[in-house]
């Protein structure tokens, strides 16, 4: 099996694409990360890369979008240490990890950096949409609302540690641009914000979802991630995924109130 490596989107888009449409829903990450490499939004030094078999067939996929983690998709385990020594000898910084559990771990392992750190999620689909009922109503963020929108990704990332080095501006513009932005306001107050990806092969994901600490247990979370959820289905999604953080026993509570329903556990590991 060998790796190959590149920083041109398309060169990877016509490459990877047809084997990451096999399975969106597994691939949810690895899809929505190259709709965001074609809409330029991670520029600073991506690199994408995929494996093939003996036979010259697509095997797995990884994209790497500094300072966000090196994501893998679902790769054979005993690939990952050629992909480690490849990254290695290239002098590539990979300062954290995301896939699924085991991928994760066994990358980790192979890292010649020690973990320093890590998220547990899970992965939910949407079964059936679930009536939710809050005070207020949905609105779509508009572009006026960026530099907003962009604060209240800020908070989200500081409070759920995730991401806290990347400027969240470009990828909020480039999201309001496509109408991925869903505010819940009750009366003239913003009290809750969802974001769901475009649909790719019929598949759309909700996040993040932040709502702040002072309108918190008033239902405008749900209501939010509700109004998201049917939004991406009304744009054609047949599946509706999200991650939700595994230690937050709330937000894990109220997507399964909604009818979101477990798929499979994955993992952020972070390096010292």
């Amino acid at each position: 099996m060998r790796w190959s490596f590149t920083r041109d989107v398309e060169e990877f888009a016509a490459v990877a694409e047809p084997w990451l449409l096999r399975d969106p829903v597994g691939n949810t990450v690895s899809l929505t990360v190259l709709l965001g490499l074609r809409a330029g939004q991670f520029a600073e030094d991506p690199l994408m890369g995929w494996l093939e078999d003996d036979d010259g067939e697509v095997a797995g996929v990884i994209s790497h979008t500094p300072p966000y983690p090196l994501g893998i998709a679902d790769v054979p385990l005993r690939t990952l240490p050629s992909l480690a020594r490849e990254l290695i000898e290239m002098d590539r910084t990979v300062r954290a990890v995301r896939g699924s559990v085991e991928v994760a771990e066994a990358f980790c392992r192979e890292w010649w950096r020690p973990e320093s750190g890590r998220r547990a999620e899970r992965l939910y689909r949407l079964g059936t949409l679930a009536p939710c009922a809050a005070p207020g109503k949905a609105r779509t963020a508009t572009v006026g609302e960026v530099a907003e929108a962009a604060r209240w990704f800020r908070e989200f990332q500081e409070e759920a540690h995730v991401d806290r080095t990347a400027d969240p501006t470009p990828v909020v513009s480039a999201r309001v641009n496509r109408e991925e932005l869903i505010w819940w306001e009750d009366g003239d107050r913003r009290v809750a914000l969802a974001a769901l990806s475009t649909p790719v092969a019929g598949m759309s994901r909700i996040g993040p979802v932040y709502t702040p600490p002072e309108f918190r247990r008033r239902g405008y979370g749900s209501a939010a991630t509700h109004a998201a959820s049917r939004k991406a289905m009304d744009e054609g999604a047949a599946e509706v995924l999200l991650f939700a953080d595994l230690a937050n026993l709330t937000s894990n509570s109220i997507y399964q109130k909604l009818g979101f329903r477990q798929v499979a556990d994955h993992a952020t590991i972070h390096f010292s």
